[in-house]
Formats: structure tokens, sequence, C-alpha cells
């Protein structure tokens, strides 16, 4: 069953990448902290919830989409759409962006929504691209994954469908979450940084 990020329960795997260092510095103060606050769920465990103070500086896209497979496999490359459409793993440190630290918007490679921000990128010596928090909550939805003999809590575009790869307990604070995503679900719309 498909749910909101805002309401599931964090399952980890046996083994979870270390997450080392965030490359933006949260501030200190709970007005510029970007992320979930973690809160207990109906059994007890851990949630995420969606921190309201975290403001998205990309509009929400509307409207599902739904495409026929035929029309996927069109528009996307046979790793996009492996990955993607799927549920797929690129292998770790080949993405195009497990270690770019150019400034942008981490776009849905299917869709165009706004996914992750550049400023919430990790450091997490993971091999794939890994963030603290999504754009807004809204924009991903997870549901829990039994394969490969683990349990594991699949992150996905909630405007297209997305395999856009796992979501983790192992992040830093505030939140704690790292969310771990393909390269080839992603494209970056870079932004000239500020100076």
């Amino acid at each position: 069953m498909r749910f909101m990020l805002a309401a599931f329960p964090l399952v980890t795997a046996g083994v979870l990448w270390g997450c080392s260092e965030v490359q933006h510095q949260a501030a200190a103060s709970e007005e510029d902290s970007c992320g979930f606050a973690l809160q207990p769920d109906h059994d007890g465990g851990p949630a995420a919830v969606a921190n309201p103070v975290c403001e998205s500086r990309d509009p929400p896209m509307t409207g599902h989409v739904r495409k026929s497979d035929a029309e996927w496999r069109e528009m996307l490359t046979a790793r996009q759409y492996r990955i993607t459409r799927q549920k797929g793993t690129e292998p770790a440190f080949t993405g195009e962006y497990w270690d770019t630290k150019t400034p942008g918007t981490y776009v849905c490679v299917c869709c165009g929504q706004p996914l992750f921000r550049s400023e919430s990128k990790l450091d997490s010596a993971s091999g794939w691209p890994s963030f603290c928090a999504p754009v807004e909550g809204e924009n991903v939805t997870a549901e829990t994954d039994r394969s490969l003999g683990m349990v594991r809590t699949e992150v996905l575009c909630s405007r297209c469908d997305a395999h856009l790869g796992h979501v983790f307990s192992d992040g830093p604070p505030p939140a704690g979450l790292r969310y771990c995503i393909n390269s080839a679900s992603l494209r970056l719309l870079e932004e000239e940084p500020s100076e």
C-alpha cells in the first residue's frame, strides 16, 4: 500500500551505509532547519513528519502523470527506464550525481517534479546521491520494499510513481534521515552560485 511520506514508518535494513558530514551546514535556529522531525507513529516507532518551516523554492506540480510502458521506454534511456519504471538500482559510484556539488534543484527525470535541493545533499560515502530531505514532503511517497531479502523503505516520485531509491534513518540531525537516490532517476537543473 502506498502512502505519503509524512506518515510512513521507517524500517532499516541490517546493514546501513554511514553518513559522514552534511555539505551544507544547517543553521542552529529552528527556522532555518530543513527536513523532517521524527515523532512516534501509532506503533511507537519513528515516523517522518514534514517540517513546516522548511520552505520550498520550487512551486509544487499538479496532476498525476500516467504513461504507457511504450511511452516511458520511448522517452527514457534504457538505464533510466530500468531504474525508474522497473525499480532497478545503479551500481555504487557509477551515477552522474553521486559526487556532484553543483548548486541547483534535482528534478524527477520522468516528469520534472522538483525532488531535492543541492543544499540538502549529503556526503554519505555510499556511492549514490544522498539528501537529508526532499524539496517538499508531498513530492515523494514511500512504500515498504521487501525485495532482496531485506525490508527497506522505497522512495517514489509522487507525481509519476518513478522509483527513486530508498530512505534510511542514519542521516544527520535534526531529522536523522538519508534519502539514498539513483542518479538515473534525477536531472539537475543547475543554477548560478550565489556570491
